[in-house]
């Protein structure tokens, strides 16, 4: 079995935080992928970079798609961390592709339109985020997409300790949206403290991306 890596472009007025984006047009959004969900709030949380957050937030105000917000630490100069909740008008792909297996690595919005790096076990897979795209009129694309050994039989540049800590998370729900698993959850099945956790799965996560999407002359030492 081999796993995916794919790099899909959607685009679509009810994808969430698409109309916020559109109306602050400085403003850059990402994913926090080791925060995702708190499971017993329904927020979302992601890296915000604007040049007029109070732009930025005029656009949540108007966004069908966002219910509440706050903006929960600035980071540095014209970039902070921010929660969210989805309205029953989102259009959210995150549970379509845990239907499929996979997770979303990260999401980042190119204009109007959104990038999403998803890894799942098997290329098929693919065709439940086009069904859900068709069936949606979401605008889609593949713009890349590799294949590589099972996460299972290969370190993919993982350490043991990163390797079981993605596999635990993955097997337990954590990556789901909204989650199954907590991360103090993830913690208690590996038997470390939580901060240990997070900061396994975050390297973990990034050096899957580093392996999978960077050519070895773009890598970082």
């Amino acid at each position: 079995m081999t796993d995916i890596k794919a790099v899909v472009r959607v685009e679509h007025p009810d994808i969430v935080l698409t109309e916020t984006v559109t109306h602050d047009r400085s403003s850059k959004v990402k994913s926090v992928s080791e925060a995702g969900t708190d499971p017993a709030s329904g927020k979302f949380f992601y890296h915000i970079e604007s040049s007029d957050f109070v732009q930025f937030e005029d656009g949540l105000q108007n966004d069908n798609t966002i219910g509440e917000f706050e903006r929960v630490i600035e980071t540095r100069d014209e970039e902070a961390i921010y929660s969210f909740e989805y309205t029953d008008e989102a259009k959210i792909l995150s549970p379509v592709i845990s239907t499929a297996n996979g997770v979303i690595l990260e999401m980042e919005n190119e204009g109007k339109a959104w990038i999403l790096t998803i890894w799942i076990p098997e290329r098929t897979n693919l065709v439940h985020l086009w069904d859900y795209a068709q069936q949606n009129d979401i605008d889609i694309d593949l713009l890349r997409v590799n294949e590589y050994a099972s996460l299972g039989n290969t370190d993919a540049g993982l350490t043991d300790s990163q390797r079981e800590a993605l596999l635990v998370a993955f097997e337990t729900g954590y990556f789901e949206e909204p989650r199954n698993a907590t991360l103090s959850e993830v913690a208690v099945d590996l038997d470390i403290s939580q901060p240990a956790a997070s900061g396994l799965l975050r390297r973990g996560i990034k050096r899957l991306i580093v392996s999978s999407l960077m050519d070895d002359s773009e890598q970082p030492d």
